[in-house]
């Protein structure tokens, strides 16, 4: 009977250290942690809540204790900026919606400095277009509104630097007019296109009339052309009577000169 119960305090005494065991190393996984930072993210390191170091990418043990380290992804990414209702110089309110390329080039400035550099980044676009646009009138906006970007993108990379940001390029994406406005201008360009197809019409006419005076000048130095433009033009034609007049022209006849047909009937 004592072996027996020997036997049973041993088999409790080994689950016990088991479930110790267990807890001990459910405990360390828990205090020591495991961070993996792939290529495309860099990780901010703390310890007791200070800055410590950016981690380049790799694998890293920490103690969850005093240390943790917050994953930043540094991959290029896309902005879009919905329509925004913008007044220019004189007055006239036109949608404009932009779309922006950037990257973090520097995990600590775009964590510490700022509480959400997304944000902060559309905001100050925002405000940059709000500035160009209300500094030139419609019709400039019009013509230079593949400049606006650029323009943009000037205007705003020494702001966006200090979020630990670089833009690559902005660009206007759509450019919308009152709808009373743009009926305006489609009429305007209607006109413009009329006006073009008129004056082209005018020079073809004028081109014409002066390829008639040219011919008519020709003829009267020498009336023979027309008749034998009115030759080709029979023989072009089939299945056309044409009555034809014989020229007040002398003809040969066995080598000599006879009179006209004109002269004979005479």
């Amino acid at each position: 009977m004592k072996g027996g119960r020997l036997v049973i305090q041993s088999i409790f005494a080994i689950i016990g250290l088991i479930a110790i065991l267990v807890f001990i190393v459910s405990l360390l996984r828990k205090i020591f942690v495991k961070t993996t930072i792939y290529e495309y993210e860099r990780g901010l390191k703390y310890y007791k809540g200070k800055f410590q170091e950016v981690l380049q990418p790799g694998q890293y043990w920490s103690n969850s204790l005093t240390t943790s380290i917050e994953v930043i992804d540094i991959r290029p990414a896309v902005l879009t900026i919905a329509s925004q209702e913008v007044a220019t110089q004189d007055n006239i309110s036109v949608k404009i919606s932009l779309v922006s390329s950037y990257e973090v080039v520097d995990p600590y400035a775009a964590t510490i400095k700022v509480h959400n550099y997304y944000e902060n980044l559309y905001l100050t676009l925002q405000l940059s277009l709000r500035q160009i646009v209300g500094s030139i009138k419609l019709d400039e906006l019009l013509e230079k509104r593949t400049a606006i970007g650029e323009q943009l993108l000037e205007l705003s990379r020494s702001k966006v630097a200090e979020l630990g940001l670089q833009l690559h390029s902005v660009t206007v994406k759509d450019l919308v007019l009152p709808s009373d406005l743009k009926k305006a201008y489609m009429q305007v360009i209607k006109s413009q296109k009329e006006g073009l197809a008129v004056l082209e019409k005018a020079r073809g006419e004028t081109a014409a009339l002066r390829n008639l005076a040219n011919a008519a000048k020709m003829i009267e130095n020498n009336p023979m052309l027309l008749q034998l433009r009115l030759l080709q033009t029979v023989g072009e034609s089939s299945g056309n009577t044409v009555v034809m007049s014989a020229p007040n022209v002398p003809f040969l006849v066995n080598g000599k000169k006879e009179k006209t047909m004109t002269d004979q009937n005479e």
